[in-house]
C-alpha cells in the first residue's frame, strides 16, 4: 500500500481530530488517581467523545483474526505494553504505571495517541522509564522532517532508550494516519540512520515508542488483546500523531490553546 499525502485541508481535518484527543485526556486526567477504576475512565472517555460528536475509535475494532476490542480506551497497566482492556473491578493502584491510548473517529477522520501515567508515588526504576520513553517520544519527533527517512526516526530511539540501560519492543510500530487508523508508513522505533522510507510533506503518521524496563520480547494474553513483556518487567508509551508540513513538523495531538 502506498503513502497517502495529505493536503492542507485534510491536516486541518486531522488536527480537529487530534484535538479532541488532547481534550479527552484533560476530562479524564483528574479521574486517573489511586482506586480509580478503568472501566469507569473508559466510560468517561467514551461519553466525552460521543458528546462531542464523534465515536472512539478502538471500540469495536476488529482487524482480521481478532474479536471486536471492547472498550473505548485501552489501558497497559505496569508490564501490559498495549491494547489492554478496561475491565469491571480493574483498579489502579498507588506505585501502578498505565498507559491510556485514545483513538476517535471525527467526521471520518482519525486521532491517536498514548500518555503513561503515574499512580501515586512510583519507584525510581518507574519513574525513568517513564521519563526516558517521554524523551524518546521527542528525540523521533525531532527527525521526523521532510528529506530525513524513517530509519532516522527508530535509530535516535533506539540509542536513547538502550543507553539508558532499558529496551525497546521490536514488533509494534507507529503508523500513518489518515481516514484508517492503520495507513503506511510503519514506523519502528528501532533501526539505521539513512534507511527506510524518505519522508516528505503531506506525510501524517505517529510515533508511538514503546520500552521495556527489561527485554525487549513481547507476549499476547489469552484475550486475544493485551500484549505483556515476556519477562514480566514494566513498559511505558507516549504517543503524537504528527504531520509534515511547509511550515515544519506539526504535533497534531498536543493540546493547542
Amino acid at each position: 500500500m502506498a503513502v497517502m499525502l495529505k493536503t492542507l485541508t485534510e491536516i486541518v481535518q486531522l488536527r480537529a481530530a487530534g484535538q479532541l484527543v488532547a481534550e479527552t485526556y484533560r476530562h479524564i486526567e483528574p479521574y486517573i488517581r489511586p482506586g480509580a477504576q478503568t472501566l469507569e475512565l473508559d466510560q468517561l472517555a467514551e461519553e466525552f467523545i460521543r458528546g462531542k460528536g464523534a465515536r472512539p475509535m478502538y471500540k469495536g475494532y476488529a482487524p482480521r483474526g481478532h474479536q471486536p476490542f471492547p472498550g473505548s480506551i485501552c489501558v497497559a497497566i505496569n508490564n501490559v505494553v498495549v491494547h489492554g482492556i478496561p475491565r469491571p473491578g480493574q483498579k489502579l493502584h498507588e506505585g501502578d504505571i498505565v498507559g491510556i491510548d485514545i483513538g476517535v473517529l471525527l467526521q471520518g477522520w482519525i486521532g491517536d495517541a498514548c500518555r503513561t501515567y503515574a499512580i501515586g508515588s512510583i519507584d525510581e526504576q518507574s519513574r525513568r522509564l517513564m521519563t526516558v520513553t517521554e524523551q524518546c517520544l521527542a528525540l523521533g519527533i525531532a527527525h521526523a522532517k521532510p528529506g530525513n527517512r524513517i530509519g532516522d526516526i527508530g535509530a535516535v530511539i533506539q540509542q536513547h532508550a538502550e543507553a539508558a540501560g532499558f529496551s525497546v519492543v521490536r514488533g509494534l510500530c507507529g503508523h500513518g494516519v489518515g481516514r484508517a487508523l492503520w495507513e503506511e508508513p510503519s514506523v519502528p522505533h528501532y533501526g539505521r540512520r539513512g534507511t527506510g522510507y524518505r519522508l516528505r510533506e503531506g506525510m501524517v503518521f505517529t510515533i508511538e515508542p514503546m520500552i521495556n524496563a527489561g527485554g525487549p520480547d513481547v507476549r499476547v494474553e489469552p484475550d486475544g488483546w493485551t500484549i505483556s513483556t515476556a519477562d514480566g518487567s514494566r513498559s511505558a508509551q507516549f504517543e503524537h500523531t504528527i504531520a509534515l508540513t511547509d511550515r515544519g513538523t506539526e504535533i497534531l495531538t498536543a493540546l493547542h490553546g
